[in-house]
C-alpha cells in the first residue's frame, strides 16, 4: 500500500513539473534595465552613464586608396607675376641762380645773377657752380644748362630793381645815341666812424662819385658777424626816390639792390647801413664783396674798388 502510493506522487510531481516547463511564457513587463534598444525599433533608450559621449559617425566611402603612390612636390603658383618696376627718372634740382639784371659791356653781354646773398655778372658760355653752364643770353631770358642730366632751364629777365634788359650782342662797334661819353672810372668810399662803443649803434655810409649817370647798383657786402650785428640797411639819398631791397644774412653778408632815375653821382649816398658792436678789444671790418654800377642805358661803369671800412671797437 505505501509503496504504491509514493508511486502514485512521483507521477504527480512528474505531470506538474512537465505542465511548468509546457506553460506560455509570462506576459509580465520585463525590468527597465534589461531592456536594451534596438537599431531598428527607433525607441528611445532611458538615459544612462553614457548618454552624455557624442555618437559615433558611420565611416564613409573610401576617398582614395590608402597605399598608393603620391608626390611630395609642392603644385606650381598660380599668383600672378609682378610687373617689374621701373626705375625713377631723375629730376634735377632747383635752379638756385636768378636773374637781378643785364649790361652790356665792350667784351659783350651780360647779366647779373643773383644766388642767394651772392651776385654774379656773367656771359654766355661761363660754368656756374652746381653744374649749370650759361648756354645763351636773349633779351627776355637767360637760358642755363644743367650738366648732370642734359636738362636747360631758361630764367626770365624780369628786373625787380628797374633795369633796362638788353638784347645780346657779340661786341660794341660803336656808342649808342644819347650815351653819355666814358670817363674816369667812378669813384666809391665809405665814411663813418673810426671809433665806435661796444652796444651802441652806428652809421656807415657807401658813397658814389660818376661822371656818367648811375641808374641801378647790385651789390654784395662782407662783414664779421663776430664783431657786428646789423640792424638796418636803408637807401641813401642818391637812391631815395628809386626802388631799393635788401637781404641780411647773419653769418656776414648783406645783399642790396638799388635803383634810381639815373642822375649823374657826386659824392651822393649809395645806401647806409647801421650796425651794434658786439664786444670790445677789436677791429671791425666792412667790405664790397661785389658790385655793378649801371649806366641809364644798361651800360656797365667801370669803378675803381673801395677799400675796406675799418673801426676799432671800445668798452
Amino acid at each position: 500500500m505505501n509503496r504504491n502510493r509514493l508511486l502514485g506522487l512521483l507521477v504527480i510531481a512528474g505531470a506538474a513539473a512537465a505542465a511548468v516547463n509546457l506553460a506560455p511564457p509570462s506576459s509580465s513587463p520585463e525590468p527597465e534595465a534589461a531592456r536594451v534598444p534596438s537599431r531598428e525599433s527607433g525607441e528611445a533608450s532611458a538615459p544612462g552613464p553614457l548618454a552624455a559621449l557624442p555618437e559615433r559617425e558611420t565611416m564613409g566611402k573610401r576617398r582614395g586608396e590608402a597605399f598608393a603612390a603620391r608626390s611630395w612636390t609642392p603644385p606650381p603658383s598660380r599668383a600672378p607675376t609682378a610687373a617689374p618696376v621701373a626705375a625713377p627718372v631723375p629730376v634735377p634740382p632747383p635752379v638756385p641762380y636768378r636773374v637781378a639784371g643785364q649790361v652790356v659791356r665792350g667784351d659783350g653781354a651780360h647779366v647779373v645773377l643773383a644766388k642767394g646773398d651772392a651776385v654774379l655778372a656773367v656771359r654766355e658760355g661761363d660754368t656756374l657752380d652746381g653744374g649749370y653752364r650759361v648756354e645763351s643770353i636773349a633779351e627776355d631770358r637767360v637760358t642755363l644748362h644743367y650738366l648732370p642730366l642734359d636738362v636747360r632751364h631758361n630764367l626770365a629777365v624780369v628786373s625787380t630793381l628797374g633795369l633796362d634788359a638788353r638784347p645780346a650782342r657779340t661786341a660794341l662797334t660803336a656808342p649808342e645815341a644819347g650815351a653819355a661819353p666814358a670817363g674816369r672810372p667812378a669813384q666809391l668810399r665809405w665814411e663813418g666812424p673810426k671809433e665806435v662803443r661796444a652796444g651802441d649803434t652806428f652809421n656807415v655810409a657807401l658813397k658814389v662819385t660818376s661822371t656818367q649817370p648811375v641808374r641801378a647798383s647790385p651789390l654784395q657786402l662782407g662783414f664779421d658777424a663776430k664783431l657786428l650785428e646789423p640792424v638796418d640797411v636803408r637807401a641813401g639819398g642818391f637812391f631815395a626816390d628809386g626802388m631799393f631791397s635788401y637781404r641780411v644774412n647773419r653769418a656776414g653778408s648783406i645783399f642790396v639792390g638799388a635803383s634810381g632815375k639815373g642822375a649823374v653821382a657826386t659824392d651822393a649816398e649809395i645806401l647806409v647801413v647801421t650796425f651794434r658792436p658786439i664786444r670790445s678789444g677789436a677791429t671791425a671790418e666792412l667790405t664790397v664783396s661785389s658790385l655793378l654800377l649801371q649806366g641809364a642805358a644798361g651800360r656797365a661803369i667801370a669803378h675803381d674798388r673801395p677799400a675796406a671800412f675799418r673801426t676799432t671797437i671800445v668798452q
